[in-house]
């Protein structure tokens, strides 16, 4: 979860959609944030994700993809296409519950 400013100590909420923005985290947030996101998508019955890394250096997108593979509860993922995002987006698909 990311800070409020005024109380740095306080969480904020995040709606929980399909689309998952990480610019607005720190990269050491990451390995706590996307099990939790993701768990709280499957509960909706959400399960396609869009993980926004951005393109950059790549840096975060390989810890992204090197995260994903060790989790469980991810059937697949793959990089965007020309309308998703491309290689600044990855697409996960969940297994369902």
């Amino acid at each position: 979860m990311s800070q409020d400013p005024e109380n740095p100590e306080a969480p904020v909420e995040h709606p929980i959609t399909s689309e998952l923005d990480l610019h607005t985290f720190r990269p050491n947030e990451i390995s706590s944030l996307l099990p939790e996101y993701f768990r709280e998508c499957r509960e909706r019955g959400l399960f396609e994700v869009r993980v926004i890394h951005g393109k950059g250096s790549g840096t975060l997108r390989e810890g992204v993809h090197r995260l994903l593979d060790t989790l469980p509860e991810v059937a697949s993922y793959r990089l965007g296409d020309e309308t998703t995002g491309g290689w600044g987006a990855t697409l996960v698909r969940l297994k369902p519950k």
